[in-house]
């Protein structure tokens, strides 16, 4: 499972591909906040994109992966390949 937390977003503004084994999220963010006094009037805008890349471990299954979009965190599932063993799944045993 992967979390990002990105804050000011808009789920429409946020894309999540596979391809070729590498898992990429990307997004743009607009904003624009505004102050008004007796004496001024202050505007501030922010407008920026942002990309990540992963590459995905061999035993992900690229055709399974499930993202969701909730208070600024997007949360992506990734589903292993029946029958891949991980490092986590290895058991070992002391020996004495």
């Amino acid at each position: 499972m992967i979390k990002a937390e990105i804050p000011g977003v808009k789920k429409d503004d946020v894309r999540v591909s596979v391809l070729n084994g590498v898992l990429t999220l990307q997004g743009e963010r607009d904003d624009e906040t505004s102050q008004e006094g007796v004496h001024f009037h202050r505007v501030e805008r922010f407008h920026g994109s942002f990309s990540r890349s992963f590459t995905l471990p061999p035993s992900v299954d690229a055709t399974h992966v499930k993202a969701s979009f909730s208070d600024g965190v997007l949360t992506i599932s990734l589903a292993k390949l029946p029958g891949s063993e991980t490092a986590a799944d290895r058991k070992s045993t002391r020996l004495n």
